[in-house]
Formats: C-alpha cells, sequence, structure tokens
C-alpha cells in the first residue's frame, strides 16, 4: 500500500527507517527508495532539497541520490529561498560539480537577501571545496560591508578562516574582520588564535593592533599554548615582518618553551620555526646547530613533496643566516653539494613574465654588452637575483663573469674585484595577489634584503 502514502510522510518515512535498525539494503527500506525513485519528478523542490540534504548527510549508496542531484540540477532555477541555496551549497555541492555551478549563480543572485550568517556558510562552502568563484566572492564581501550589526566572534573566525583557504584578499572585508575580532581576542581558545594567526598570513594581511593583541595573549597564555600553537603564531608573524612592541619577552617564552623540546617537532614545522626566528633576527646558535647538523639533514634526504622542497630552501635561508648574521657562530653549516641545488631551473622562457623579460631584454642595452650582465642567478644563499652586474669605482660596468663570485656555488672568474668597485644585485619584485609565493613575500623579502646586503651587493629593486 505503499503507492498510497503522501509525498511527505513517505520521505519522513525514508529519513526513520535507519533509526529503525532496519539493514539499508533490505525489502523494506529498498521498497521505500524505489518509491521515492519513482516520485522524484513529481516532488516540490523544497521536498527534493530536505532529500538530498539527508541522503548526502546519510552517505547514501545507490542509485537514489545521484538521482536527485541531477533532478535539482535541471530544477535550479526554480530555486527560491536563500536559505534552501545555502544549504544546498554546504551539504550536497561538493557532490555534483555542475549544480555547485548553478547554485553559485543562484546564490550571486540572492546574495543582497543573505544574512550574514548565510554569508559565512557560503564562503565556508566554497572554502571546503576550494571553489574560488570570484564573482560571487566580491559579491558577498560587498554584502558583508552592508550590514551594520558588529558580526558574532564565531562569524570573524569562519569567516577569516574562509577567506585565507581560497586566497580572497579584500581589503575593506579584512580591516573590518581584523578591528571587530580585535577586543574578543581573549574569549577565543589557543587553537582559535593561532588559526586566525595563519590565516593572516596566509593573506598577507598585517594588522598591526590585531597582531599585537595575538602577541600579548601568547604572553597571558603561554601555559595554555601547546607548542605548535604557538609555533604556529611564531611562524605566521614571520611571514608578516612582524615584531611585537614586547618582542624581548615574547622571544623568551619562545625560547623558554623550544628549549629541549625540538625533537617533538615535526622536522619541516622545526625547519619553519628556526627560518622565522631568522626571519625576525632572533636565533639563536643551538637552533642554527638543531638544523644544520648531518643528522638532520639526513631526517630530510629523500622526500621530495613540496614541503621537503620549501624546508630545503629555507634551510639555505638559516644557513645564509648563520654565516652572515650570527657573530660568533662556528657551525655545523650546509655542504657545498647542497648550496649548489639548480633551484627553478626548470622554468622556461614561455613562463617567465613580462617584467622578466624587459629586464632581460633592457639591461644589456643599457650596460653595454651581454658580457657585463649575469641573469637568473642562483645563490648560495637560497635566493634567486633577477640580474647582477660589477660597477668600478666610477660607476662603469665590468664584465661580470671575470670576477670571483663568493655567492655563487660554481663561480667562473678568478680575480678578485678591483679596489672601490661593487656588485649591484637587480631584484624583481612582483606581488602576484594569489600565489604561495607572495604569500610568503613580507617575511622572505625582508630577509633577503638583509642577506645580500650583508654579502657586499647594492640593491636596485624593481616592481
Amino acid at each position: 500500500q505503499i503507492s498510497q502514502v503522501w509525498n511527505a510522510p513517505l520521505l519522513q518515512l525514508l529519513r526513520s527507517l535507519p533509526a529503525l535498525g532496519l539493514a539499508r539494503g533490505g525489502r523494506q527500506v529498498r521498497s521505500v527508495e524505489q518509491e521515492v525513485l519513482w516520485r522524484l519528478r513529481r516532488l516540490p523542490l523544497r521536498q527534493l532539497a530536505h532529500l538530498a540534504e539527508h541522503l548526502a548527510g546519510q552517505g547514501h549508496e545507490g542509485p537514489l541520490l545521484p538521482e536527485v542531484l541531477r533532478k535539482l540540477e535541471l530544477r535550479w532555477t526554480e530555486l527560491e529561498g536563500a536559505g534552501t541555496v545555502v544549504t544546498l551549497m554546504a551539504k550536497v555541492g561538493h557532490l555534483s560539480p555542475a549544480l555547485m555551478e548553478r547554485l553559485e549563480d543562484k546564490a550571486l543572485e540572492l546574495a543582497e537577501h543573505l544574512s550574514p550568517e548565510e554569508l559565512c556558510r557560503v564562503a565556508q562552502a566554497l572554502a571546503q571545496q576550494q571553489r574560488r568563484s570570484v564573482p560571487l566572492l566580491r559579491a558577498l564581501s560587498y554584502h558583508l560591508l552592508q550590514k551594520p550589526a558588529e558580526l558574532p566572534v564565531p562569524l570573524l573566525t569562519d569567516l577569516l578562516y574562509a577567506y585565507s583557504k581560497l586566497s580572497f584578499q579584500q581589503p575593506q572585508v579584512l580591516h573590518r574582520l581584523s578591528l571587530e575580532l580585535q577586543p574578543h581576542l581573549g574569549s577565543l581558545s589557543p587553537a582559535q588564535v593561532s588559526r586566525c594567526a595563519r590565516s593572516l598570513a596566509s593573506l598577507r594581511w598585517l594588522s598591526r593592533p590585531l597582531a599585537e593583541a595575538m602577541a600579548q595573549f601568547c604572553l597571558d597564555h603561554s601555559q595554555d599554548l601547546s607548542l605548535a600553537q604557538l609555533c604556529g603564531v611564531l611562524v605566521s608573524f614571520a611571514r608578516l615582518s612582524f615584531q611585537p612592541s614586547s618582542s624581548q619577552e615574547f622571544f623568551s617564552v619562545v625560547q623558554e618553551r623550544l628549549q629541549g623540546q625540538e625533537q617533538q617537532l615535526d622536522v619541516h614545522l622545526l625547519t619553519d620555526v628556526v627560518w622565522s626566528l631568522c626571519v625576525l633576527q632572533q636565533p639563536q646558535h643551538p637552533h642554527l646547530q638543531q638544523v644544520l647538523c648531518p643528522e638532520f639533514l639526513t631526517r630530510l634526504r629523500g622526500d621530495t613533496s613540496p614541503r621537503a622542497q620549501s624546508s630545503w630552501l629555507k634551510l639555505l635561508h638559516i644557513n645564509a643566516t648563520a654565516r652572515l648574521e650570527a657573530p660568533g657562530y662556528q657551525g655545523p653549516f650546509l655542504p657545498p653539494e647542497v648550496l649548489g641545488g639548480d633551484r627553478d631551473r626548470g622554468k622556461d622562457k614561455a613562463k617567465t613574465t613580462p617584467l622578466q623579460r624587459a629586464l632581460r631584454e633592457a639591461l644589456p642595452g643599457a650596460l653595454g654588452g651581454q658580457e657585463l650582465i649575469r641573469c637568473d642567478v642562483s645563490t648560495v644563499y637560497g635566493w634567486d637575483i633577477d640580474a647582477e652586474a660589477v660597477l668600478d669605482s666610477d660607476n662603469k660596468p665590468l664584465p661580470v663573469r671575470d670576477f670571483t663570485a663568493p655567492h655563487l656555488s660554481h663561480p667562473e672568474g678568478t680575480k678578485p674585484l678591483p679596489a672601490g668597485a661593487r656588485r649591484v644585485a637587480v631584484l624583481r619584485w612582483e606581488l602576484p595577489q594569489f600565489s604561495s609565493r607572495g604569500r610568503e613575500l613580507l617575511g622572505r623579502g625582508s630577509m633577503a634584503r638583509r642577506h645580500l646586503r650583508a654579502a657586499g651587493f647594492l640593491l636596485a629593486e624593481v616592481s
């Protein structure tokens, strides 16, 4: 008699069957599912949406859920309620890319009517599925700024995380999130503070009052923060090149917590921590020895993951700090075979940027010849120089390949620099808004300038 049951009770029955302990593949369950399958075309869209949400939440396997999703794809123009659109994006959007595209279009149409909570849920749904829909994100940002009321703290942290996950930097929104989050920072858990710091670093967004409040939070809750959480805040400060006003107390806490606990840290996290201390000019000799010793390098060898490649590059930066900025440090240092690695040699001319190509074409003509310039230089310090030249005491260019080059792993020349001559490094600072290189450019840029100046270079920066 199941064909005589109305649609709403039938769907309620389907949702109730698991609670009754009936096997998913049993006769009764299959009978109800088959009846629902036959009626899909006649179900109102709201019931169809609730059914999709239920089946997705149950991890349903079988023909019913794909068919429900297909019907939603065909009838998406009937969606009206903003809540339904937001729920479908969050609950079932990841199951059907085609449906998600249509839901994004509908959310863009309804964005003006979304509450702050719904705006946040849409941003979270996009972040969870790594769907960087720029028009929708811009609309969410605009309407979020139109909401006059102060946003609840959970929304602030969730929005900050979603924007960082999508690498979407919207200055007005980030300014508002930072401004409203700062007074409530003390009510957050250590895990939430660490996550917010990582989100800000990922977005390359430095709000000094908020960063100062985070540093003070670490001082006030030093015993509540786990070592990994404290390290997360430290690495975030390094990526933003931020020095707290209470830097002496902050770094004292960091050094105290690190002492004797380095072995508890993952090899990559320990590299990040020591690299961060180098960026912020706070390394101690034991930390440098810890990551530059042969035993530590052995733990990294054989790992070809992107994280390991990043760690090797950071070790070059740490090694440069040990040589150029750590008076009295006696070693160990990285072996020569590590310093001579060919970084980024896979880049071909087709992948170079317009600014890079313009530099390669303009500099030889400006200086007077190709032999007076060296392009795309990988130094032993871990930094790539776009172009290098040597100028004598009268600022006349000299053949760059004739002279010794301690910054190269395999120098070509043997002559020492003439008295009064100087090396000039041309650095190209391009800020790709959504690249992993750009995310770390603030901290890395400050370190690169220090190292190259300490190595005797004059810097000519182009952007």
